[in-house]
């Protein structure tokens, strides 16, 4: 469980980082990296969602042992 919770403060921080890159591209009309943070904000946010499902369905089998 350390591990995916060390895992999710990675994806939060990642996605915080990404987000303020975005910001920096933008306001400097840099949109070809801009374009490539949006990829990887997506991605992320797809993997905190895919480990949210995990967690909880580990949290539910815990609860029915």
């Amino acid at each position: 469980m350390g591990k995916k919770f060390a895992l999710n403060i990675f994806y939060n921080l990642a996605i915080i980082l990404a987000i303020f890159g975005l910001v920096w591209c933008y306001n400097n009309a840099k949109y070809l990296p801009a374009g490539f943070l949006v990829g990887v904000t997506c991605c992320l946010f797809y993997f905190k969602y895919q480990l949210s499902k995990d967690i909880r369905k580990s949290f539910k089998e815990k609860d029915q042992k």
